[in-house]
């Protein structure tokens, strides 16, 4: 996948409004405050593909990225979000339907901030992709906050949580440094290939 060749294509407020999957689709969820869109700039090495605000709950619709051949869906954040109890009920809805559709599903990069344990929304989140069988990575954001050694210990321990025996499926990332970033671009390349 040409990473250095990604522009905004378009975003949708509800599931029905979602187009056809057409072509691969590399899709991020995870947290409000995780720093999805953060990631999401450093992996295409762009300063403001996807908009970065300091109050988490930005992502309020599905957005999607296009590269050749290759679409990245940056799903809304879920929990945590001070935003009302209907809004919250509109960004699940976009997150179920979005998985519910028949999508052609490269991958999954699961989003989990690696300083604390997984939310009880993250282990949902696992549970459910694991029950769907569908392709998926961990990515642990924010490793610049902790030691080396804190982030191996944090990612056998999250690891454990999740029950993920393959402790390759999870990749520590900064998108402040970036950690990861070319871990992580191998890994969409090989979904995306397969």
């Amino acid at each position: 996948m040409d990473f250095k060749n990604v522009a905004y294509e378009k975003s949708f407020g509800t599931s029905a409004q979602l187009p056809r999957s057409t072509m691969p689709e590399v899709a991020f969820a995870g947290r409000s405050n995780v720093g999805k869109s953060s990631l999401l700039n450093k992996l295409v090495g762009q300063k403001a593909l996807a908009a970065v605000s300091q109050k988490p709950g930005k992502t309020s619709t599905i957005n999607f990225f296009r590269a050749k051949g290759v679409r990245l869906v940056d799903l809304p954040g879920y929990g945590f979000a001070q935003v009302s109890k209907k809004e919250r009920e509109r960004w699940s809805e976009l997150i179920e339907g979005y998985f519910h559709q028949d999508r052609e599903l490269a991958l999954v990069c699961s989003l989990v901030d690696i300083r604390h344990p997984a939310s009880d929304l993250d282990v949902e989140m696992i549970g459910f992709l694991q029950e769907a069988e569908l392709p998926f990575v961990v990515v642990l954001t924010k490793a610049d906050k902790l030691s080396k050694g804190k982030c191996l210990q944090q990612k056998a321990a999250i690891a454990a949580q999740l029950g993920i025996e393959d402790e390759s499926r999870l990749i520590i990332t900064s998108s402040e440094k970036g950690d990861g970033i070319k871990e992580l671009r191998r890994a969409i390349d090989a979904a995306v290939a397969r």
